[in-house]
């Protein structure tokens, strides 16, 4: 396999000033724009409480855009560029929208607001409450002594199906206990018309659950010869009986087989759901699957109790718990009692948990205790349970305003089912050797928690990895001669902390902020490490765009490389030395790319780009994996976000398939899922359905990336067109492939155009040229062989030649 540039070659450049520095919630610089917009306000720092909109930014073009990167806001994966700029997509509070006016930039439409995020939980709650419903009113009606002919199973579907010479029967079944019980069930079959029930052998179902709902049993097995009837006794001696169907016939255009199972997902998934389900999913095929936990456990969803007392930051009053909240912080009070005599010393007295501050007053009786004195009386008298601080560096010189008893919290609202200790992250190894011995093969998703797909698409491709391993023979290949890696959640912190509290979460929950900075209460909204900025190549800390060193900033790169348990995770999974591909999964935008991923400014020099060799397999490989995601619903990746990140996007410092890329030498690959992060129930189950077609297409490429030596061939087809003086051009090639070409005579790069839909089924773009002109092209395909052998370097001739003409009669 072609190996990317050795690390020795990464390029360690000075931190520019600008990244360097350390600012409150947004690093603001002037955008590049012909008159320089007034100075942003004073930064009051962030403001606990704010929800944030996904708003559109509009931009005069590149520069504007690297600002805009510059300032840390937190931007969606969305670029997209017009005849009249380029608009971006900032996801932002009120507060946050203001600074951004101020410096300059100009804003468009709000797009998604976090009403939408709360609908989308409320349609998932919803779901799973009428699930739970629907097996208690079963479980009630098969216990119903009134009712004896009502069993407690119920076969919904015996599907009868042939895949090559196999013959093979899916059944779904729903059992009354399935909710509580984990029994299999055994479904007994005839062998035909007027066989006996049971002459044709038994197979055994398994419990499907979803979001800890059970839905049915499924499952499917090799027969002998077609059933005609199937019958299922359930553990309670109940019994159904259901003629078997033969399975709808397979589109030609399907990528699978007859009887191929997929549609696995019902809802949304937590992150404790989804190891959850892993977990299932490793139990029920311990032949094929395993559960790795990866060595360092998360921060946890978990924070100390906190409080901010006072409004006037000179007098304000920070108060942290020594405790994390769930353990003993929430149950803490303080008060600053004005003792309502003259002359009295300021002290603390500590009944249990509750604390009570008696403010210093003269004379007079007014309270002449400063803000700097109650921080250094409650850590004194109240120190084994609490710590206090000035409000973000002030020196606390101003008096204190007496405040009612006030309770310390965490604000976090999950249910108890969500751990609040350090969180092991877990990945679900699948293959039938797994031993390092065969090609390795890495997808994970959620390193921005808010992004609610993509790992939605790693659950369902490991459900028909392993679903489909016994019936379908493409599946046993890839499980055969891989070693495949999915890990569905790398921040579960911040992943939790999106479903319950703070749905536009990109972070990991981890509080980095100093006490003189942002760390008190009224900054728990933006606390965090962007997980995406923290790997070690190409990073903030060498000197590259697309990342802040501001603790608030929506991109802020951490404290050093690798300084996040889910950033040293991901580095030990692409250590395994048979990983050789991989997927990240991140939404939105509809975007497939791969490395150079980063550049500095102000010249934009970027990583090193691939060779020529490699250059070829991400094309190629490309045309097979986004062709695989068109099948859903013909939905394209458009060529414009079909390639390297900081060509289709924008930089981004220290991302995870640049550490992959440069680091180890792993091909790999960027999806941005779809094109919001939580869009209702029914966009979100066709997007998992589509990419995750191209998960799984991706594991034939690295299955057939070895063994694949065959170069592409194409052709040119032009047919008359309407607009007099023009004809219309198509290219067909012989196997899924890249095709590049040019129209003014050039040599053919991969610089030049890429043909919008090469290597679909559905058939290409047509592409409207004037009779007459000259077509230069070549095709690479998936395995990175070029057509004819060429080299797109501009220098070799033997690429595929043309002339745009009618044929003659």
């Amino acid at each position: 396999m072609p190996y990317p540039l050795s690390p020795r070659w990464r390029r360690r450049l000075p931190v520019p000033t600008a990244l360097a520095a350390a600012t409150a919630v947004l690093m603001l610089v002037t955008p590049a724009v012909a008159t320089a917009p007034a100075a942003p306000p004073a930064d009051a720092g962030p403001i606990a409480g704010e929800q944030a909109d996904v708003v559109e930014v509009l931009l005069d073009g590149t520069a504007e855009l690297d600002a805009l990167v510059a300032t840390g806001v937190d931007l969606d994966h969305h670029v997209e560029r017009t005849e009249n700029g380029v608009v971006a997509r900032a996801v932002v509070t009120p507060s946050e929208a203001a600074r951004l006016t101020a410096a300059g930039f100009t804003l468009g439409d709000v797009l998604y607001r976090p009403e939408d995020a709360r609908a989308r939980v409320a349609e998932r709650e919803a779901t799973i409450a009428a699930h739970a419903t629907e097996n208690r009113e079963f479980a009630a009606a098969a216990a119903d002594a009134t009712a004896p002919d009502v069993s407690d199973v119920k076969i919904i579907r015996a599907d009868y199906y042939t895949s090559g010479t196999s013959q093979i029967l899916s059944v779904e079944a729903k059992w009354a206990q399935g909710q509580t019980a984990t029994n299999t069930l055994t479904v007994e079959r005839d062998s035909g018309p007027g066989t006996a029930i049971g002459s044709g052998g038994t197979q055994t179902i398994s419990r499907f659950v979803d979001a800890g709902v059970y839905l049915y049993h499924r499952g499917a097995a090799t027969v002998t010869s077609r059933p005609e009837y199937v019958r299922i006794t359930s553990p309670t001696g109940d019994v159904a009986v259901a003629k078997v169907q033969e399975w709808l016939p397979t589109p030609e255009t399907s990528p699978e087989g007859p009887g191929y199972q997929k549609d696995f997902v019902t809802s949304y998934l937590t992150p404790t759901e989804l190891y959850a389900r892993i977990h299932e999913l490793a139990a029920q095929f311990p032949d094929l699957a395993e559960i790795v936990e990866l060595p360092y456990k998360t921060n946890g969803y978990r924070r100390h109790a906190q409080t901010v007392l006072g409004t006037a930051n000179a007098s304000r009053v920070a108060v942290d718990s020594l405790a994390w909240g769930h353990e003993g912080g929430n149950d803490i009070s303080v008060e600053l009692a004005n003792p309502g005599a003259g002359n009295a010393a300021l002290g603390v007295t500590v009944t249990g948990t509750a604390i009570r501050v008696n403010l210093a007053t003269d004379g007079a009786g007014a309270v002449t205790s400063t803000a700097a004195q109650v921080v250094a009386a409650l850590n004194s008298g109240a120190g084994s349970l609490v710590r206090a601080y000035t409000y973000r560096g002030s020196t606390g010189t101003g008096v204190v305003a007496p405040a009612a008893r006030t309770q310390l919290t965490d604000d976090l609202s999950a249910p108890a089912s969500v751990s609040r200790d350090p969180h092991p992250v877990y990945a679900i190894r699948i293959g039938k050797h797994r031993d390092g011995s065969k090609p390795g093969v890495l997808a994970y998703a959620q390193e921005h928690a808010r992004e609610w797909v993509p790992p939605l698409v790693t659950i369902e491709t490991a459900e028909r990895l392993l679903r489909n391993y016994g019936n379908d023979g493409r599946t046993k290949q890839l499980l055969n001669n891989l070693d495949i890696w999915i890990a569905p959640s790398i921040n579960p912190d911040g992943g939790h902390y999106s479903f319950y509290d703070f749905n536009s979460q990109r972070k990991n929950m981890t509080n980095h902020c100093p006490l003189t900075g942002a760390a008190d209460f009224l900054g728990r909204d933006s606390w965090g490490v962007d997980n995406n900025r923290n790997y070690t190549e190409y990073s903030l800390f060498d000197g590259y765009s697309g990342a802040s060193s501001s603790c608030t900033s929506g991109t802020y790169a951490g404290p050093s490389e690798l300084s996040e348990p889910e950033n040293k995770n991901l580095d030990w999974l692409a250590s395994r030395p048979n990983i050789k591909f991989s997927m990240n999964l991140h939404s939105s935008g509809n975007y497939f790319m791969w490395s150079p991923g980063a550049y500095a400014l102000p010249d934009r020099t970027s990583a090193p780009r691939p060779t020529l060799a490699q250059e070829s397999f991400f094309w190629g490989a490309s045309s097979r994996i986004l062709t695989a995601i068109k099948q859903h619903r013909n939905m394209a990746v458009t060529p414009a976000r079909t390639g390297p990140i900081s060509d289709v996007l924008y930089s981004a410092a220290g991302n995870s398939g640049d550490m992959l890329w440069y680091k180890y030498g792993i091909y790999a690959w960027n999806f941005e899922v779809g094109t919001s992060f939580q869009p209702d129930w029914d966009e979100a189950h066709a997007e998992t359905m589509e990419f995750s077609n191209g998960l799984v297409e991706l594991m034939r490429v690295a299955r057939d990336f070895d063994t694949d030596r065959q170069r592409p061939t194409s052709t040119l087809s032009v047919a008359p067109s309407s607009t007099p003086g023009m004809v219309n051009v198509t290219f067909d090639v012989s196997e899924p492939a890249s095709v590049f070409y040019t129209l003014d005579g050039a040599a053919p790069t991969y610089e030049s155009t890429l043909y919008g839909s090469a290597g679909i089924r559905e058939g290409g773009e047509t592409v409207t040229v004037p009779t007459g002109t000259t077509v230069n092209w070549f095709s690479v395909d998936a395995a990175g062989n070029v057509e004819q052998n060429y080299r797109p370097d501009g220098n070799s001739k033997n690429y595929r030649k043309g002339t745009a003409v009618l044929p003659t009669s």
